[in-house]
């Protein structure tokens, strides 16, 4: 029955693209006006599922207001935090150190300051969304030519976190790199009035510290960013058998500008997009609203999580397997939600402006209408909870890497099903950033996205494969972890991955020599403290560590601590039991 159940609600919520869709609320809220504050991220559960609390919250609509705010801040050694309005990070980098600390709120920093049509510029306060920066650089009829696919984050947050899209072209995917000039606000001594503007521009070694600045430097206030102009692009997907793609993942970026992968390897398929510009005068106005993003009954979503549920406690692998094959010939079918005209897919290939393709998220994008629909991922409803690794491997290891994963596969046949519910593995083309904290090769990213139980002792379908392939990917082959995402094991050690890491703290220092910034988890990531991994029962099962003894698993549920399959340094959490 819950097979059965799951697959029809499948149908239903990849179908139906509804209009109304209840927005996420926020995610500061305060007992007593904006005093005696929490913050989380949009999916209301950090890694370690604790809670973040502020003394208050502040909301600045200006650049001269954040500046007495940090420096009032500053004055009283309190500690800071910037936040956006949608927080889309995992980890806990928005959360200020203590309880007496602040939160800056960037939403009323939300505002297009200039566009230079003849320079080719847009200036932007931090709080802009990707959507909104889009927007307003078509209206001028350029084009920022990379970005992440989902509208729902902030420029100073893509910034904070190093968000990018897909190419291996020009200057690279991240929106980084296009950064000429950046404004920020930061702590100073009492003869500078405790606060002070720093403007940074492109040549000065500093802007490569505040490109990917983890919000340890400061309060960003403006940004200038290098547009072009307004293209179109052509998409077509093509679905093929994953037998070469070891080979194909490192050449193909280079034959098309916006390439990217979703593979599905228990399915042994790949979905390529072949993603290019074409002159401006080719016909099409074509649209992406990606299906994933549209708002979602929430009535489905909960029979959605109820059967996932089900599925995991009785360990339905072939349920599993079975509803992951309808989802991706549903997706496929739709183009993943592609449509030639706005309205209706017609058939490949899709050509429309860069602005109507690059990105989407129209569940952000709605009137409330009480719940009745949701994005899938609201807290507010039982919709989808889940788990998030993101990881970039060099192009010179990666056919290793996904050899690797296909020789789990040929182990364990049924074993990554459960992310083909998430759309498989989303692989993305980055470049070697100039950015301090950036990438530091030409790599491929991956995103891989798959359930977690609301119980932190229970232990997933499959546990031990997933844990090996992120323990793979960041240990053996030295991936690096994406900033807004993971869990905690993936960031142990990663700092000495990153070759200018000791320039970026020397800037770190320069500005914030008192760390009111920073917070415990900034701190453990750039290995200023210890702390990252969190030694306890059932400690691996939610990646707060790498388990090396049987209770950091769920000896109780039949998981015991043992050597990865293929990489056998690894250690995950296996079930021996029948």
């Amino acid at each position: 029955m819950a097979k059965i159940q799951f697959v029809v609600t499948y149908w239903i919520c990849l179908t139906i693209c509804l209009v109304g869709c209840t927005p996420p609320e926020d995610h500061i809220k305060c007992s007593s006006g904006n005093t005696n504050c929490t913050i989380t991220n949009t999916y209301a559960t950090f890694p370690d599922r604790s809670i973040c609390r502020a003394a208050e919250a502040m909301y600045p609509k200006s650049e001269q207001e954040l500046i007495s705010i940090v420096a009032n801040a500053t004055s009283l050694q309190r500690k800071m935090k910037v936040a956006t309005t949608t927080s889309h990070s995992i980890p806990k980098l928005m959360c200020p150190g203590g309880e007496n600390g602040i939160i800056i709120s960037t939403k009323y920093l939300n505002r297009t300051v200039n566009v230079d049509k003849s320079a080719m510029t847009i200036t932007v306060e931090p709080g802009v969304t990707l959507r909104q920066l889009i927007n307003a650089s078509a209206a001028a009829g350029l084009a920022l030519p990379y970005a992440p696919y989902w509208w729902g984050l902030t420029v100073g947050g893509m910034l904070g976190t190093g968000a990018h899209g897909s190419t291996l072209w020009g200057l690279g995917s991240a929106v980084h790199d296009y950064v000429i000039q950046l404004r920020i606000v930061t702590p100073a001594g009492p003869d500078e009035g405790y606060a002070k503007v720093r403007t940074l521009r492109n040549g000065d070694p500093e802007l490569n510290a505040a490109r990917v600045s983890l919000g340890v430097l400061g309060v960003i206030s403006q940004v200038t960013l290098q547009l072009q102009p307004l293209f179109k692009r052509s998409i077509t997907y093509v679905q093929k058998n994953d037998s070469d793609f070891g080979d194909q993942a490192s050449t193909f970026g280079r034959q098309h500008e916006f390439a990217d992968f979703t593979w599905y390897p228990s399915q042994h398929k790949v979905v390529y997009r072949i993603d290019d510009r074409v002159p401006s005068n080719t016909t099409g106005n074509g649209l992406y609203d990606f299906m994933g993003f549209r708002s979602t009954p929430s009535l489905f979503l909960a029979l959605i999580r109820t059967a996932e549920e089900t599925q995991e406690s009785i360990r339905d692998a072939v349920g599993k397997c079975i509803n992951g094959g309808i989802t991706t010939s549903i997706l496929t079918n739709a183009a993943y939600g592609l449509t030639n005209d706005g309205s209706m897919f017609k058939g490949y290939p899709v050509v429309g402006y860069n602005n109507r393709l690059q990105s989407s998220g129209s569940c952000l994008d709605s009137p409330q209408d009480g719940l009745i629909t949701a994005c899938p991922w609201d807290p507010r409803v039982k919709g989808l909870y889940y788990f998030q690794n993101g990881f970039s491997i060099g192009l010179s290891k990666v056919k290793d890497f996904i050899q690797d994963v296909q020789k789990l596969v040929t182990l364990q046949p049924r074993a990554l099903c459960g992310a083909d519910l998430y759309d498989g593995f989303l692989i993305r083309y980055v470049t070697a950033s100039s950015a301090y904290l950036g990438k530091q090769e030409d790599a491929l990213d991956f995103d891989i996205t798959y359930y977690r139980s609301k119980d932190p002792m229970a232990p997933r379908l499959y546990e031990d494969i997933l844990e090996e392939i992120e323990q793979m990917a960041v240990i053996k082959y030295g991936g690096l972890p994406h900033w807004g995402k993971n869990r905690n094991l993936a960031f142990v050690g990663a700092i000495n991955k990153y070759q200018n890491a000791t320039e970026f703290l020397k800037v770190k220092q320069l500005y914030d020599p008192l760390g009111l910034f920073s917070n415990e988890w900034t701190d453990q990531i750039l290995g200023i403290k210890d702390g990252i991994t969190i030694m306890k029962d059932g400690c691996a099962l939610e990646g707060l560590c790498i388990c090396s003894q049987d209770s950091h698993c769920a000896p109780q549920k039949g998981y015991f601590c043992r050597p990865g399959k293929v990489y056998t340094n690894a250690r995950v959490c296996t079930r021996l039991s029948s």
